[in-house]
């Protein structure tokens, strides 16, 4: 399945009298870097003040757990990098030791701006429509008695304190654990260290009623009347009461601190005899990988501090004083506070009115299906594979697994599938980061059930969303397929961008048959009808399309080419635009995370443009849409624009054969590039820039038009 060399591979292009070698440094952006700009725009969207208080609290959590995750994959190998001496894999060439300082810099000016906006705006604004986050000294005398109570009963119990001396080692601590580190004093004099973990299965917001006497401690959970309490932090509570965990000695100094592990835990497939075991190996690994960050709360003396610095074996720059509250992704949770007045109105998505026709299987056998969610419901995915189970006409179903989440309708629809005897595979990828013990949970419970399960290939995710139903017919056996650019998750449907096509296309749903062929058994295919799979052939033909739109603008003809994808990475890729644009094609790129492409550069890419867009739901679609002499071709599916997903990953982008979904789909595209309310553009100078109406100008939030539409 190896990658065909391309034209343009050959990295020079001649423009005028000039070459240009589109391999040098000067023409692509870092890509840690970019994927911190990135964050920085979903933190601008959280400091947004017209978004309801509780949406922008949504989006600092999400800011902080994006940031953690950065840490845990992409930090950590950089530093493996520095550490080894390593030099440069990026395309701009950049040091690891650069790239560590540069991601200090930029990571600490963001943090410091998202901690202010927390305690300076969000803080007292909440207070403002009663909710009101207070510290322990803020509480009345009434309330730290009952708290007092709670923490013997509830808390006290879990807590293990843990010495530190010569016969008690530092402890191993846990990635992303709350934790403090204590100095006492005993009656000898003698100065002694202690270790204590905050329970991560206590919950961390305790809801103190202010104007009547708490009856039971479960009144203290989200589901008290937030209106009338007080919100307290765990940590606040345990800290108070740190001296009942040492008796006899005193609590002279504490601060709280969490560290980031490295998680990008390499699994040694090639010498496992299971890949199974491999992965489960992995997963606990993780938990105990080398340590990226130490993040200590402000307030935490130098002496504490530098004694954690020097047992886990930091470097200055990998410390980071944070102001606000630790681990503030946990903040989500107050998301789910009962006060809809501080949030966006929700939406209810509504299944397509062509699907209320007639019998699923009989419109699509009709026509394509377009679903775009969360304008469009999960539904109709959800019933493909249900009805499927319950059909008696339905013979076999096979299915690609990357994430689905808990409790997930489509592993319950293949079970039953299979308890009513259709052949039944599942392609489960165990690799999924963050994600293996729930696949592997899953995978197991299917195989239990007796179906087919494939755990994928040694050295290779599968990435690729597809379910394909095979159905005997009056006419004879008929194949009916999803194909999606998201996962099979009914949760992320309603928060993420995805679309997908339900179609019975009989060349994409025999491409399909081969593809599952290649994932479950053994079976090579380079090329396939339809069908654009990587490795074996996605990014050379994504490059002819781009070839063929330089030969249209030879011919003069106009050119013109847009993508809209997650991330923009790969070389080869960007070097094929870059040519595009200097041949007069018209590239416009809507590209939400990582872009490495620079725009607007004399003589190289001033045909084309790169947008961002950032908004009330995560853009993750993937289309690529090429203009091709006025007979347009498009492609959907599941791939980014990275080598990983070209080289090292199974990926699907399916032809859009519909006309009218193609035209629906060309105007999302359209309408988006239009944007100016939700939109960053990338500036040649690597800025990102927030769009706004021209004054006088219209307003366009593509997000919002879409869901009224």
């Amino acid at each position: 399945m190896a990658e065909k060399k391309d034209k343009t591979s050959e990295t020079q292009q001649t423009t005028g009298q000039k070459k240009i070698d589109l391999s040098a440094q000067d023409y692509y952006l870092n890509r840690e870097l970019s994927w911190l700009d990135f964050n920085a725009r979903v933190l601008e969207t959280a400091l947004d003040e017209r978004l309801p208080l509780l949406e922008q609290t949504k989006f600092l959590a999400i800011f902080y757990n994006n940031l953690d995750e950065f840490f845990m994959v992409r930090v950590a190998k950089v530093l493996r990098q520095y550490r080894e001496g390593a030099a440069s894999s990026e395309a701009d060439r950049m040091t690891p030791a650069r790239q560590l300082a540069e991601i200090r810099r930029k990571a600490s000016a963001l943090l410091s701006m998202a901690s202010e906006h927390w305690q300076k705006k969000l803080v007292p604004l909440l207070r403002e429509r009663d909710v009101h986050l207070v510290h322990y000294d803020e509480l009345t005398e009434k309330q730290r008695r009952f708290l007092l109570a709670y923490f013997r009963d509830e808390i006290y119990p879990v807590l293990t304190p843990q010495a530190i001396d010569p016969g008690h080692p530092f402890p191993t601590i846990s990635n992303l654990s709350l934790n403090f580190i204590i100095r006492l004093q005993g009656r000898d004099g003698i100065a002694r260290f202690a270790r204590l973990r905050c329970p991560s299965n206590v919950p961390r917001f305790i809801f103190i009623p202010r104007n009547k006497e708490a009856k039971t401690y479960a009144s203290l959970g989200l589901k008290a009347n937030v209106r009338d309490a007080d919100i307290l932090l765990l940590e606040e509570l345990i800290e108070e009461h740190l001296g009942l965990l040492f008796p006899g000695y005193t609590v002279m100094d504490s601060g709280l601190f969490r560290i980031t592990r490295n998680t990008d835990v390499n699994i040694d497939e090639d010498d496992s005899d299971d890949l199974l075991e491999a992965v489960q190996d992995m997963v606990e690994q993780r938990r105990f990988g080398g340590v990226v960050r130490l993040e200590t709360a402000r307030g935490m003396s130098t002496d504490l501090s530098e004694f954690l610095i020097k047992h886990l074996g930091l470097k200055p720059f990998q410390v980071y004083r944070v102001k606000g509250p630790l681990a503030f992704a946990q903040f989500m949770s107050l998301y789910g506070l009962d006060r809809p007045g501080l949030k966006i109105p929700s939406h209810s998505p509504a299944v397509p009115a062509i699907l209320q026709t007639d019998s699923l299987f009989r419109v699509i056998h009709k026509q394509d299906v377009f679903l775009h969610h969360p304008y469009d419901s999960f539904t109709p995915v959800l019933d493909f594979v249900q009805k499927a189970a319950e059909d008696p006409d339905v013979i076999s179903i096979k299915q690609t697994l990357y994430r689905v989440g808990n409790d997930s309708p489509i592993v319950r629809s293949l079970i039953e599938a299979r308890r009513h005897g259709k052949q039944v595979t599942a392609v489960v990828e165990l690799k999924a980061r963050f994600d293996e013990e729930r696949n592997i949970n899953w995978a197991e419970e299917l195989e239990r059930e007796g179906v087919n399960v494939v755990y994928g290939f040694v050295g290779m995710k599968i990435h690729a969303k597809l379910c394909l139903v095979v159905r005997r017919e009056a006419e004879g056996v008929v194949s009916y397929a999803h194909i999606g650019t998201g996962n099979y998750n009914a949760s992320t449907a309603r928060m993420y961008t995805d679309m997908g096509i339900l179609t019975c296309q009989p060349d994409i749903c025999a491409d399909m048959a081969d593809l599952f062929n290649v994932m479950t058994g053994y079976a090579e295919k380079d090329n396939y009808r339809e069908l654009l799979v990587s490795p074996s052939a996605m990014r050379r033909r994504l490059i002819e399309q781009i070839q063929n739109e330089i030969a249209v603008c030879a011919r003069g003809g106009e050119g013109e080419i847009i993508m809209k994808c997650n991330q923009l990475v790969d070389r080869k890729i960007i070097r094929a635009l870059y040519a595009a644009s200097m041949a007069g094609v018209k590239v416009n790129l809507i590209v939400r995370g990582i872009c490495c492409l620079i725009p607007g550069l004399p003589g190289v890419s001033e045909n084309i443009t790169v947008r961002s867009i950032v908004g009330r739901f995560l853009e993750h679609a993937r289309v690529y849409w090429f203009h091709n002499g006025g007979d347009s071709c498009m492609f959907m599916g599941s791939a980014d624009m990275m080598s990983r997903n070209l080289d090292r990953r199974i990926e699907v982008l399916a032809p859009v054969l519909d006309e009218n979904i193609r035209r629906t789909l060309l105007g999302v595209l359209r309408l988006q590039l239009a944007d100016n309310m939700q939109a960053w553009e990338l500036r040649s100078s690597g800025a990102y820039v927030r769009l706004h109406p021209a004054e006088g100008g219209e307003p366009v939030n593509s997000q919002e038009l879409l869901l009224k539409r």
